[in-house]
């Protein structure tokens, strides 16, 4: 089996295949205006047969693009009558509470293309009013006249508790106009808060033709090719999903990218002992933080994109824009920043030599010496030592600082960043950053972490190898994954326990069914959360329940388990005489995918040598050395740099570390 992993970041596209013995890794800059030619260009320039790919797991940021840019498609919703205006009033909470000029986030769909049917169903599930095929018909041939729309969302009133009067919409608005995508809320978030399941909804339907339209150009290139394989796309979720299944909810590929970096992350970290970690994710564009306990990202409910909410799950990542080709400049104060303001892919980095001007991290760490230019990207890449200079002068001679201390300035400024991002997953979620070994990885990520981890307190670092491809090894150390919830209100009592079985076992047979669906077959691991509070709390706790005990779980157990869950997220939890209930209930269904291989940093033409290393007002030489010439159980020192073709690890003075039999590098302060 050949298996291939291709992720587009905002500024390189990576690939890594393993299988019959051998690990190809490559990487090659991101076509930010169609990130399906960058990946194909990944798959030709590895030199792989595309007929000899079993599996193919890619991972991009079509939907995340669409919906920034406003490039999706052209929608029309449908509502229950009376509730036409839900996406424009949508919550009472304001973003900038002192900017008298403030606007809500503009919803993806406009006023004139939302249309509204007369029917009605209760909280509880009952029909108040029935719908009306004929006024259905009317509506369709008024408004919903063939190409006029793309895709049509439909939400209607309490669909949550009885989907009944949307999937009989849906199936008229299928008949009447063939071929046109529909997407039912109760199939995409079936819970209650009105606003953010229609959000959600719209969110889905808007991105689904693109994303629709992006597979199948590539999947056409692919067969052209020779590729017969099966082509999988990441999960928001962190879990992969058959391109075909990508209809039935395209909502879930908005932050594929970052997910599949933190399962790999994860996965390489596991192998050598390390559950509990900080992963970040430094790259061109921005740096991605996730927590890590006992081995298993945290998943949250919902997210937003450009301020619009999305009920969906999505591995609990904090994004700053801190990466390698995030600029610096001086702020009308005259203070120095970096970011959010990115060169990306195209200029990219003054250094990369094409057209950029602008003096970006990449830059500082060329002039720094942290950065070697004859060997960046294995040597593949030319760098223009003297682009990067330039760059920085100009602000050199603003602050009155030498080039080489104010590049140092910069990369200062950019580890307080992400400092700042790793502090609101952790400090201030009541985790102590000091428990949790840290794992950096993207191209950037290991130049920063010792400075990182020294402001956080934090002990140890482990570098896997390969760190600036981790993202694209993710994509193939993913399981399959479907997630399911549905609002079941219930309060805890005795006799909650017929519920809790209830929901789960229709839980279990929708994910079977949707798994079946998309050609995947297997007894997936099951993960059950429920959704609970204190009665009159306006928001929930998740807490998970152990599945393998359901049919013997009490009303007790659970709230025991309430009551620890808000312990962790409050300080207090134990509420002797408080009424608690369940709000809903999350379903997670995975199925494992093949084995992996352990990373090897490969071999390449990398010369042992000195750089000169300008940091905190010093000056010092700095030993070079390749990655791939360390064996297993071999001791490094700092101050050292180690290179390989996807990223650099700096070690500095007073750190040091072994590479253990699963070419993980772990560093530790010395003695």
């Amino acid at each position: 089996m050949l298996r291939v992993g291709v992720e587009v970041g905002g500024t390189f596209t990576d690939l890594v295949a393993v299988g019959a013995g051998e690990l190809v890794i490559t990487k090659v800059p991101s076509v930010s205006s169609a990130p399906d030619v960058g990946a194909f260009r990944a798959l030709t320039e590895s030199g792989l047969a595309f007929a000899g790919i079993t599996d193919l797991a890619h991972g991009s940021t079509v939907a995340t693009n669409a919906v920034l840019e406003r490039k999706g498609a052209r929608i029309a919703l449908i509502a229950t009558r009376g509730f036409r205006d839900i996406l424009l009033l949508q919550r009472h909470d304001r973003r900038s509470i002192y900017d008298l000029a403030y606007r809500k986030p503009e919803p993806l769909v406009a006023r004139r293309d939302i249309f509204e049917v007369g029917e009605r169903i209760l909280a509880d599930g009952s029909v108040l009013t029935e719908l009306d095929p004929a006024e259905l018909d009317r509506l369709i041939r008024a408004h919903l006249r063939p190409g006029a729309y793309e895709a049509v969302a439909i939400a209607l009133l309490n669909s949550y508790a009885n989907p009944a009067h949307e999937h009989r919409v849906a199936e008229i608005v299928r008949a009447g106009l063939p071929g046109l995508p529909v997407t039912c809320s109760a199939d995409v978030a079936r819970e209650f808060r009105e606003y953010e399941r229609t959000s959600t909804t719209v969110l889905a339907t808007y991105v689904q033709p693109v994303i629709a339209g992006y597979l199948a150009r590539f999947q056409a290139r692919l067969a052209e090719a020779g590729f017969t394989g099966r082509l999988s796309v990441m999960q928001s979720n962190g879990g992969l999903m058959p391109a075909e299944g990508m209809g039935l909810n395209a909502v879930t590929a908005l932050f594929s990218g970052p997910a599949a970096g933190v399962m790999g992350a994860t996965r390489l970290a596991g192998l050598s002992g390390y559950r509990d970690l900080i992963t970040f994710d430094m790259g061109g564009t921005s740096t991605d933080i996730c927590l890590v306990e006992n081995g298993r990202p945290g998943l949250a409910s919902e997210t937003e994109i450009d301020g619009l909410p999305a009920r969906t799950p999505v591995l609990d990542i904090v994004t700053v824009g801190a990466g390698g080709g995030s600029i610096v400049w001086a702020d009308d104060g005259g203070m120095l920043r970096v970011g959010p303001r990115s060169a990306g892919a195209d200029p990219g980095p003054a250094c990369y030599g094409r057209g950029g001007t602008a003096a970006t991290v990449t830059d500082a760490h060329v002039i720094r010496g942290t950065i070697r230019p004859t060997a960046f990207l294995g040597g593949a890449m030319a760098i223009d030592a003297g682009a990067a200079r330039l760059a920085l002068t100009g602000l050199g001679r603003q602050f009155e600082r030498a080039v080489e201390t104010l590049a140092d300035d910069a990369i200062r400024l950019a580890e307080a960043n992400i400092v700042r991002a790793i502090q609101l997953v952790s400090t201030e979620r009541g985790r102590d950053p000091r428990d949790y070994a840290l794992v950096p990885f993207g191209g950037a990520g290991p130049l920063h972490a010792v400075r990182i981890a020294e402001a956080l307190g934090v002990e140890t670092i482990l570098v896997p190898p390969c760190a600036g491809v981790i993202s694209a090894y993710g994509l193939l150390a993913a399981d399959y994954a479907y997630y399911d919830s549905a609002t079941r209100r219930a309060e805890l009592e005795e006799g909650v326990e017929a519920t809790v079985r209830q929901a789960f076992a229709e839980m279990c047979e929708r994910a079977e069914r949707r798994l079946a669906e998309v050609g995947l077959s297997g007894t997936p691991s099951l993960d059950l959360v429920a959704d609970m509070r204190f009665v009159g709390q306006a928001f929930e706790v998740p807490v998970a329940l152990p599945v393998e005990r359901i049919d013997r779980l009490t009303a007790a157990e659970i709230r025991t388990l309430f009551e620890a869950a808000h312990e962790r997220l409050y300080r207090h939890g134990s509420g002797a005489g408080k009424r608690v209930e369940i709000v809903a209930f999350r379903l997670g269904a995975h199925l494992p995918s093949a084995a992996l291989p352990p990373l090897k940093p490969p071999a390449g033409r990398f010369a042992a040598g000195n750089a000169t290393v300008v940091e905190g007002g010093r000056r010092f030489d700095c030993p070079i050395r390749a990655r791939a010439t360390f064996a297993a159980g071999a001791r490094v020192d700092g101050p050292l740099l180690i290179e390989d073709s996807t990223s650099t690890v700096y070690v500095p003075d007073g750190w040091r570390g072994t590479i253990d039999e699963h070419f993980n590098l772990i560093l530790g302060r010395s003695p």
